[in-house]
């Protein structure tokens, strides 16, 4: 038998029908600032166009994927939302310093070619880039038979960002007194899912189309929920000068959970107290603690447990702070205070 890439596990001709369902996805991000390169080997971005003028940029980076969360995915059969978590996951972690996320880049790794599959998760990608006002200007598809089964995947993105200098949030300015604003997560976004499949799959032994009562929807709706997309709403803090000027720090709550992801933009000599039941857990945590018989602290320690974002703010901004939270759509508590360590 003659050897060819086919017979080896990739199929060329399939690769580029698929490569033909995404530069429609990709346009639809577009902002000024995309420069075309159709056929280039790289991504072009004017860091100042028509749309905004930068005095001092600094360019902020941020890099990550969704974890088995995926697996669910491919347990039902529905991957247009896992491209939102991508997005997410990455745009939520740059805008902790106050940037305005630019454009994303994505890779793609199958162990065969499935354009359908693929044009599932560039949809979600785009979607996502959208809701942030980032480009999706490039991006990579490998086929790798033998390192990914067939049917598997695994996603990573890329974005990067921009803020003024003397505008970066590094938690510099956080002091005493200041107030914890939690803004409402969706659900698990996409953390903690390896200890969520035990549970349901292994222990409970559910099925992904399986209606569970406490929470009026399939499991599979509940797992897929996609991440909240929060770059707009800090944008709004930072079109409003009154309230960029109290905003002394933002963390994305991811893995860790709560308190341990706001302690890392803590300055020496701050600790926070957080109140115990400020906040609404969505009953998707409390359905999974007690199915899976989880201790407190372990639901706390992997999970959001309901907050995906913390605004840190000076007290006399909290009321119009969380007046413009509500504008975004995003339920918003204050759980609790900054505190000088004695």
């Amino acid at each position: 038998m003659k050897a060819s890439y086919k017979s080896a596990g990739v199929d060329l001709e399939t690769y580029e029908k698929s490569m033909a369902r995404l530069p429609s996805l990709m346009q639809k991000t577009f902002s000024s600032g995309v420069i075309p390169n159709s056929g280039g080997f790289a991504g072009l971005f004017q860091l100042n166009s028509e749309e905004k003028k930068y005095v001092d940029p600094v360019l902020v980076s941020g890099t990550d994927g969704v974890g088995t969360k995926l697996k669910v995915a491919g347990l039902v059969g529905k991957h247009d939302t896992i491209g939102i978590d991508l997005v997410a996951m990455c745009v939520n972690d740059v805008i902790c310093c106050g940037a305005k996320p630019l454009f994303f880049l994505d890779y793609v790794a199958m162990g065969k070619d499935d354009p359908d599959l693929l044009e599932q998760v560039v949809t979600g990608i785009s979607s996502g880039c959208e809701q942030s006002g980032c480009a999706l200007i490039g991006g990579e598809t490998a086929i790798m038979p033998d390192i990914y089964q067939k049917g598997d995947y695994d996603v990573a993105g890329f974005c990067v960002g921009v803020v003024e200098k003397s505008e970066i949030l590094d938690g510099s300015r956080i002091r005493p007194d200041d107030v914890l604003l939690g803004v409402s997560s969706s659900g698990f976004h996409s953390n903690g899912y390896s200890l969520i499949r035990q549970i349901v799959f292994e222990l409970a032994n559910l099925k992904t189309d399986q209606e569970i009562e406490a929470l009026g929807e399939t499991l599979g709706d509940v797992l897929l929920r996609p991440t909240h997309l929060y770059a707009k709403l800090v944008q709004g803090f930072r079109n409003n000068e009154d309230l960029n000027n109290s905003l002394s720090g933002i963390a994305h709550v991811t893995g860790g959970g709560l308190v341990e992801n706001v302690t890392r933009i803590l300055p020496n000599g701050i600790s926070i107290n957080v109140r115990e039941n400020s906040w609404l857990v969505p009953p998707a945590f409390s359905w999974l603690q007690q199915l899976g018989e989880v201790d407190q602290d372990e639901m706390h320690r992997v999970f959001n447990m309901g907050i995906g974002l913390v605004l840190v703010v000076r007290p006399e901004i909290v009321v119009e702070a969380m007046k413009l939270v509500h504008e975004f759509d995003f339920d918003c508590f204050e759980i609790g205070t900054c505190e000088a360590i004695t």
